[in-house]
């Protein structure tokens, strides 16, 4: 037995208690993660950039990412809410059927952190069966609002099969003042080979027809990638194969 009387004890279990919620503040910063965690990061094939949306199903929005996504001839990620898709489970539907790829962004756009683990994985489970139910494809990614991690959401991740994944780029397409141009030079700065990239196809939780920025830099998005010799897909195609899984 060690020598350390209660007071040292204590510090030690706040010391741990802190450190236990350091790790959200740690993977919300890009440059952190994608040096320490690059999986979570999203990097993946050095010639392939994965393109994410989240926020959605919109049926004010979304159906003109379709449109745009089918004229590029890109397929992508969209990071579902269990709330937006129960008031549009078609849009949902059409999302698979053109050949997106669904995955958990959690039942309403809340932080994760601090919430009971309980309570996190019942938001994650009830969203997961409700995208599998509604589109008949079981989801394999997770993305927490804000992109912030907390111990319990990494749990409930795990115990339900759903790997956590951010992004090395964002276009910062929800603020009101965002552009198709901003949006194209934020996302610019951090385009790599491997990347992924995070925008939004719906403004449920930004500033009012902010998706029109996202909507708009899409086809120069996708072109600046060919220019460079990078595909651009879902993130099933992202990772090499045996690394993409749970």
């Amino acid at each position: 037995m060690s020598g350390r009387g209660p007071a040292a004890l204590v510090g030690v279990a706040v010391a741990a208690t802190a450190a236990a919620y350091a790790s959200p503040a740690v993977t919300s910063w890009q440059a952190l993660r994608a040096g320490l965690l690059p999986g979570l990061a999203g990097i993946g094939r050095p010639d392939h950039v994965a393109l994410t949306f989240d926020d959605g199903p919109d049926p004010a929005s979304t159906p003109a990412f379709l449109t745009a996504l089918e004229a590029a001839g890109t397929r992508a990620t969209f990071f579902l809410l269990g709330s937006m898709l129960m008031t549009a489970p078609g849009l949902g539907r059409e999302l698979v059927d053109a050949g997106h790829e669904v995955a958990v962004h959690g039942w309403e756009h809340r932080y994760t952190t601090f919430r009971a683990p309980r309570a996190l994985y019942d938001d994650l489970a009830r969203t997961r069966d409700l995208i599998a139910e509604v589109t008949g494809r079981a989801p394999v990614y997770f993305r927490p609002p804000y992109g912030v991690l907390s111990v319990g959401a990494l749990s409930a991740a795990r115990r339900l099969g759903l790997r956590p994944v951010l992004w090395t780029a964002w276009g910062r397409d929800w603020e009101e003042r965002a552009t198709p141009e901003s949006v194209l030079a934020t996302v610019g700065k951090d385009l790599t080979g491997g990347g992924t990239v995070l925008l939004h196809d719906s403004d449920c939780t930004s500033a009012p027809l902010a998706w029109r920025s996202a909507l708009g830099a899409l086809p120069a998005l996708v072109d600046t990638c060919a220019g460079r010799g990078l595909r651009v897909g879902p993130l099933a195609e992202h990772f090499p194969t045996g690394a993409g899984g749970r």
